[in-house]
């Protein structure tokens, strides 16, 4: 069985964005989270990275 997540990245003039959301995809993927696509907003300047990983039965 597999779980999703999630993440949005919002566009920021004033911060180095592209680095934070790379580091924070980066600790999901230590995490055995993957990347199974992405999309740009062009309504909010957002990105969204759809994450997938098996689920763990306990």
């Amino acid at each position: 069985m597999k779980e999703y997540k999630i993440l949005k990245q919002k566009s920021n003039l004033f911060t180095n964005t592209d680095k934070n959301f790379e580091a924070e995809l980066n600790g999901y993927a230590r995490d055995g989270w993957r990347v199974v696509t992405a999309v740009f907003s062009d309504k909010n300047f957002a990105i969204k990275a759809i994450l997938e990983r098996d689920k763990n039965e306990r």
